[in-house]
């Protein structure tokens, strides 16, 4: 019988399920013999993201893994942001079924495996943020399903394939933030789907094609900083779908078309700042009412009025800086009214025209979220409006170099957000006002070469932050405030050169401990030149010259390690020229001249330079070098035979003398030595005012855990309140059980009561008794530090991810600073040095004001000079600081000393910026935290860098739309900076190990960099 339709049917379904299920079973077990030689390639895994991927699951159960529920193969691989190391295994390629592989954001190296091109079903390939190396493949034209490509922030070299040329369904295209070379190419017009080209930040060349035109679905084209010349394609201007247009820090050059934006209507991101554009602004600028940011600054050749911009209704960023837009007439800055209606504004830009007039009035009703507002270097005149203080969430306000006169308005009292405020080289008069010190977030005040009179007022030290003090060339007058020693964190300048202040420079100038350039110049300044200038260990350049000064040379300027130039010219100086200053080995230049010095002037140092050294005007000089031309220094001749019996006495004397100084240092080395005998076996606490336990007891509700605020080697810390201090407090109970506590508790007493440092926990008071069983009892009182200790800052370990608290890169910064203030205090300024020997994040608390203080002397060194010999007073035997930042040399049984300290510092260092521990499961096999980042130093940062800050996708989207405010390359060569003082203060050999002076001083130019860069303390 003729087989009937059913009967074919049957066999043909039945033919075809059994060849599935043969080839779903054979793809299964290459997809996971794939997915498990990826695994092989990956050389560190730190998270254990592929702790699953074993026998025990399916593969399709793998993390990262996603199958599609019919044939149960692989379909996506999303193992981004995983900081996995290692290579991109070429097996990946034999995941026939592969749509959406993403390995963003991790540490893989090697070559992008064109063992991927024959992926065919692939449709978007993200490796962001890695780093690849070696060319884009060129067979990627197998994959011509693929709609995206995003191979952004890599090492990746050569020119753009051809091979990309097929892909017709390419979407996305973003090679930004490479090496790529060679010209855009053409073929890029075929590219017919596409909608983003990101080619930003490579090293480009040539001129845009016009052929990029024909991309009628083009949304987003950035090609900033690269070197891309010519005249900008003028028919993107007529592509009504784009939306972002960037392409700054290129060599662009024409002009822009005056109806350009006539049909942009959608643009929303206009960058074409840093090229070589001449012309007017295009009056159809009007018309593109959904632009949000306009950046035509840096051109130098933009010239005419700026237009109307009041329909901007959605604009927030407007950098019009560094053109020649204007012509010093009182019509230039009427487009400032039109601003008015842009109430989203938050940055403004007029900087470096040639703008005249005056500042309208109106400038107050400007966006009540103007953070930001540079009219500085232009032609500008008349007095500043008072209106201009109701902008009060202004952070910066730049005026300075015009022609601005008159007093500065009270109505700047109301700035309580500013930070940095520039008025410099104008014709400001009156008094500086006493409403300066409301502006207590202000950070940098230059209000220089003005005609200011009058007192300095001293609400100045109400601006504890203020870190850049500018008063200079003015006619100010009477004596230096007490107050501006007061500010803690000025540390790059105090400036207050070319004024009549009078009185003398005051001993308390000693505060300014990390200071990097005082100038009191040119005023009319009398008295010694106080010792305590020694104190001020950060800086390194002084301007002490004409004024009045009298006295002699202060010996304590050779504790100024870091001097590099000093001027003492123009006063009244005598005496000798300290012979110690030639020990300065960084001292370039000393200006000397013009005093009353006389004797020797030194040979080495500064005083062997010509170039750098200025003697004239001394005529009491001699000696030094010959190209001085000074006269030689005389030689006393005596007569022998009326003065032998002079000579006689004299030597007599001098021998009764010296044996009378010997026989006293030796009944003092005897005596020392004898109760130190007698004190070894019991030390003693120095009076320190004490508590009793019940005044402890009480106010820790019965030492209740829930006041437990931590533990360490000794002890526990919790916290109290104390009658007697009216304060909270934290209070260290010793664990005496504990070997050694005992002189922990006598070590840290007699530590801390004689040492003062503003980034030290202040010890308060101490107590030392019997507990209510009648069992010893010893505590330690400090202040209490509401902000807890940097260990939980870098580690929160909480699971409320949206409520952790973390640090910034600019609060990180200060902290580092500040313990590296207190490291220098402690090795190199107190009477008896002291060793730390135990510097780790949970040994440096933070106060209110984020400052950092180090505590925890339980196991610190005293160290002091005899006969240059070090002599160590050690709290207890075999405790050398905490695993991972102990220097290496201390496990084999090495003494402690500064090199220790500084690889502990160093470390820390290194912890705060990658926010790994030292002692991180993923060090294993001699891999340490140092080692760690060495390996990615300095090319694979961003690999490296704790992750809370690595720019967010908001930010990262301001790199690729032109990068406006220029702030990423300085917090690169910031962060590049740290990274090195942190790998030079951890290496293996402590002799090689970067010291703390030169630390403090790399450290200061660091900041100072950080904050030119236009970022701010938090």
């Amino acid at each position: 019988m003729f087989p009937t339709l059913s009967f074919w049917l049957y066999i043909f379904f039945s033919f075809n399920f059994s060849q599935k299920t043969v080839t779903y079973a054979l793809g299964n077990k290459t997809d996971n013999l794939a997915l498990l030689k990826f695994k092989e390639s990956i050389s560190n895994d730190p998270n254990g993201i592929l702790a699953s991927w074993n026998s025990s699951t399916h593969f399709c159960k793998w993390h990262g893994i996603t199958c599609s529920p019919m044939h149960q193969r692989v379909t996506e691989l999303n193992l981004a942001g995983n900081q996995l190391h290692g290579t991109i295994s070429p097996h990946v390629g034999n995941l026939s079924f592969l749509r959406n592989p993403n390995l963003g954001n991790n540490s893989l190296s090697g070559k992008i495996p064109h063992e991927l091109g024959r992926l065919f079903r692939l449709q978007r390939l993200f490796l962001t943020n890695n780093s690849m190396t070696g060319e884009i493949p060129t067979n990627l034209t197998g994959c011509y399903n693929l709609e995206g490509l995003d191979l952004n922030g890599n090492n990746l070299i050569g020119k753009i394939p051809i091979g990309i040329n097929n892909l017709q369904k390419l979407q996305i295209l973003r090679t930004s933030n490479n090496n790529l070379t060679g010209e855009i190419p053409t073929f890029i017009g075929n590219l017919s789907s596409l909608t983003i080209l990101s080619i930003a930040l490579n090293y480009l060349e040539g001129n845009i094609p016009y052929e990029i035109c024909s991309l009628k679905n083009l949304t987003i084209i950035a090609v900033v900083s690269n070197k891309l010349s010519g005249t900008f394609p003028s028919c993107l201007y007529n592509m009504s779908s784009l939306t972002i247009i960037s392409a700054a820090e290129n060599k662009f050059n024409g002009s822009l078309p005056s109806n350009m934006f006539k049909t942009l209507s959608n643009l929303q991101y206009f960058a074409i700042g840093g090229n070589e554009l001449s012309g007017p602004i295009p009056i159809s600028i009007a018309n593109a009412s959904a632009i949000e940011a306009l950046d035509l600054g840096y051109q130098a050749n933009l010239v005419g009025n700026v237009p109307s911009l009041g329909k901007l209704q959605d604009l927030r960023w407007l950098s019009l800086g560094s053109n020649n837009l204007g012509d010093n007439s009182t019509k230039d800055l009427e487009f400032l009214k039109s601003l008015t209606n842009c109430s989203k504004l938050q940055v403004v830009s007029i900087y470096s025209n040639n703008f005249g007039g005056n500042l309208p009035n109106s400038v107050g009703n400007l966006s009540s979220q103007l953070t930001r507002l540079y009219v500085g270097d232009n032609q500008i005149s008349g007095k500043i409006p008072a209106e201009l203080g109701n902008l009060i969430g202004l952070i910066v306000l730049s005026m300075k170099l015009n022609h601005f006169e008159g007093m500065i308005p009270n109505t700047f009292g109301k700035f309580d957000k500013i930070q940095k405020l520039e008025l410099n080289g104008n014709k400001l008069s009156g008094e500086v006002p006493f409403v300066i010190g409301n502006l207590s977030q202000l950070y940098h005040l230059s209000i220089r070469d003005n005609m200011f009179e009058g007192n300095i007022p001293s609400s100045i030290g109400n601006c504890q932050k203020l870190q850049y003090l500018d008063l200079s060339q003015n006619i100010l007058r009477g004596n230096i405030p007490l107050e501006i020693f007061s500010l803690s964190f000025l540390s790059n300048l105090l400036n207050l050169s070319k004024n009549s202040l009078s009185g003398s420079l005051p001993r308390e100038v000693g505060m300014l401990k990390s200071i990097d350039r005082i100038d009191v110049s040119d005023n009319h300044l009398s008295g010694d030149i106080p010792e305590t200038i020694g104190e001020c260990v950060g800086l390194e350049y002084l301007f002490l010259q004409g004024n009045s000064f009298n006295g002699t040379i202060p010996l304590s300027l050779t504790s100024l390690k870091g001097l590099q130039y000093l001027d003492l010219s123009r006063n009244r100086l005598s005496g000798l020229i300290p012979s110690v200053l030639q020990n300065i080995s960084v001292l370039e230049h000393l200006n000397i001249s013009f005093n009353m010095l006389e004797g020797n002037v030194p040979k080495e140092g500064v005083f062997g330079n010509v170039s750098g050294l200025v003697v004239t005007g001394n005529n009491k000089l001699c000696g030094g070098i010959s190209k001085l031309h000074l006269q030689p220094c005389p030689i006393k001749g005596m007569k022998p035979t009326k003065h032998c019996n002079l000579r006689l006495i004299v030597v007599i004397v001098s021998v009764v003398l010296i044996l009378l100084i010997v026989s006293i240092i030796l009944t003092i080395c005897w005596m020392r030595k004898r109760n130190k005998k007698q004190n070894s076996h019991s030390p003693t606490v120095d009076s320190i005012a004490k508590v009793s336990y019940q005044d402890l007891h009480q106010g820790t509700d019965g030492f209740s855990a829930r006041n437990l605020v931590g533990s360490g080697s000794f002890g526990s810390v919790y916290k109290g309140n104390l009658v007697s201090e009216d304060k909270v407090v934290a209070i260290k109970v010793l664990n005496l059980k504990k070997k050694g506590a005992h002189k922990s508790f006598i070590v840290e007493c007699n530590a801390l009561k004689n040492i003062r440092h503003r980034n030290l926990v202040k010890i308060l008071t101490c107590c030392s008794s019997t507990d209510y069983k009648g069992q010893e009892f010893k505590a330690l009182v400090f202040e209490y530090m509401n902000n807890g200790s940097l260990e939980q800052w870098l580690h929160p370990g909480t699971v409320d991810v949206e409520n952790q608290r973390m640090l910034d890169l600019d609060q990180r910064l200060n902290i580092i600073i500040d313990i590296a203030f207190v490291l220098h205090y402690l090795h190199h300024e107190c009477e008896q040095s002291v060793l730390h020997c135990d510097i780790k994040p949970s040994n440096v608390l933070l106060d209110d004001d984020m400052v950092a203080r180090v505590s925890d002397f339980g196991i610190a060194k005293l160290v002091s000079a005899i006969n240059n010999t070090s002599h160590k007073e050690t709290s207890t035997i075999g405790i050398k600081g905490t695993v991972g930042y102990a220097p290496p040399e201390y496990g084999m049984g090495s003494e402690v000393s500064t090199y220790g300290d500084m690889y502990s510092f160093g470390i820390l260092m290194l912890e705060m910026l990658t926010g790994r521990r030292p002692i991180d499961k993923m060090f294993e096999d001699g891999q340490n935290l140092h080692v760690f980042v060495d390996i990615s130093f300095p090319n694979n940062l961003i690999q490296i860098l704790d992750p809370h800050l690595v720019p967010t996708r908001d930010e990262e989207a301001t790199i690729e739309c032109g990068n406006i405010g220029t702030f990423p390359s300085i917090v690169e060569k910031c962060l590049v900076s740290l990274f090195r003082i942190g790998l030079a203060c951890s290496v293996e050999s402590p002799k090689e190990r970067m010291n703390i002076v030169d630390v403090t001083r790399e450290l200061s130019i660091i900041k100072k960099a950080f904050l030119s860069g236009g970022h701010t303390s938090g």
